[in-house]
């Protein structure tokens, strides 16, 4: 396990090379590895599960925070920290009303359609979609 801490705290071009050195060397070994990052996780795209991501490292930093020892700038830093994390949640519940009207006026405009059309096809000289009858 210690060689899994060390090509992690060189990060992914590490673990590409030595994947790839695998590879050459005997390809299941490196088959085994690709399928390996794939598992853990190392190999993933960064925008899977970035809302939780970012939200768990936000929070890191801001725990990292310590007292400057000058209370009216931890105050300020404090307060700043609030108010932007409250314009993201209104960022955030603005976007999801925005898909929703979206989502909506699509919907709409589908169901719309949908009526225009049906009223055409109900002409009784209109035989389109219709199926002839053996007689």
């Amino acid at each position: 396990m210690e060689l899994v801490q060390t090509l992690d705290d060189y990060g992914k071009p590490a673990w590409i090379a030595l994947m790839v050195v695998s590879f050459i060397v005997f390809w299941p070994i490196g088959l085994a590895i690709l399928f390996y990052l794939i598992w853990s996780g190392r190999m993933g795209c960064k925008s899977r599960n970035w809302k939780s991501k970012a939200e768990k490292k936000w929070n890191r930093a801001r725990t990292a925070f310590h007292s400057t020892g000058n209370a009216a700038f931890d105050e300020y830093r404090e307060e700043t920290l609030r108010r932007l994390e409250d314009e993201a949640e209104e960022f955030r519940t603005f976007l999801e009303r925005l898909r929703a009207a979206r989502d909506k006026a699509e919907f709409d405009q589908f169901m719309d359609e949908r009526k225009s059309n049906g009223k055409k096809s109900e002409n009784p000289n209109d035989n389109a979609g219709t199926v002839p009858q053996a007689g």
